[in-house]
């Protein structure tokens, strides 16, 4: 892990298991890129993540652009997540790009999308969510 706190953040028992990896952080556009490793136990008799988990890696990638568009000092506390599997989301690494859409005091707007290694869109989703302080604080 790396010695950076907010990356070390990642490293929680839920991250873990859906095999998330820090990519990049966007900002200007207040957009965060994951990566994604799903283990077996994801994997349905259809060869692809079973839907609730891929809602998930979406719920991950949304959750964290928001924490580091407030430099980690917020998280959001989601209302809603509306989610769209365009494709199957197979065994094996995916990347995961979450968004800011707009961001006030009371509601924030976040946007994810899940991409295979070849660049096709495999599943987005939105969430509405309210902005809170950050359990364990912003470091």
């Amino acid at each position: 892990m790396s010695a950076d706190p907010a990356k070390h953040a990642l490293g929680a028992a839920h991250a873990d298991l859906m095999g998330v990896e820090f990519d990049s952080f966007d900002a200007e556009r207040e957009e965060i890129t994951l990566r994604f490793r799903a283990p077996d136990s994801f994997i349905t008799p259809r060869g692809s993540v079973q839907g609730g988990l891929v809602a998930g890696f979406l719920d991950e990638v949304m959750g964290w652009a928001h924490v580091w568009a407030t430099d980690h000092a917020e998280a959001p506390l989601n209302l809603d997540i509306t989610m769209t599997l365009l494709r199957p989301v197979m065994a094996g690494p995916v990347i995961g790009k979450g968004r800011v859409i707009r961001r006030g005091k009371r509601v924030i707007f976040l946007e994810g999308e899940l991409f295979d290694l070849e660049g096709r869109l495999l599943a987005r989703s939105t969430s509405t969510a309210i902005p809170t302080p950050r359990p364990g604080g912003a470091g």
